[in-house]
């Protein structure tokens, strides 16, 4: 059976990701039409300025990062 997580877990969990060394911190950006048109404060977060332009950065990087050194040796594609 699956253990679902809690909110204070999420956080632990992406506070202990290994991905802060290839990862950029990218900042929150007003999205002012689309909050005006919402008649709330819209911020978006850019994952498009890491260096490969995605969030997929931090996926696979803490992936490989929680490979077993015989996993590693196997190698990835």
């Amino acid at each position: 059976m699956k253990k679902h997580l809690q909110p204070e877990d999420y956080l632990k969990k992406i506070l202990t990701a290994r991905v802060y060394d290839v990862a950029v911190e990218s900042a929150l950006e007003p999205a002012r039409n689309l909050s005006r048109r919402l008649h709330n404060k819209v911020l978006l977060k850019r994952e498009d300025q890491q260096a490969v332009f995605s969030f997929k950065l931090r996926g696979a990087y803490n992936k490989m990062a929680h490979l077993t050194p015989e996993q590693l040796k196997a190698g990835v594609i």
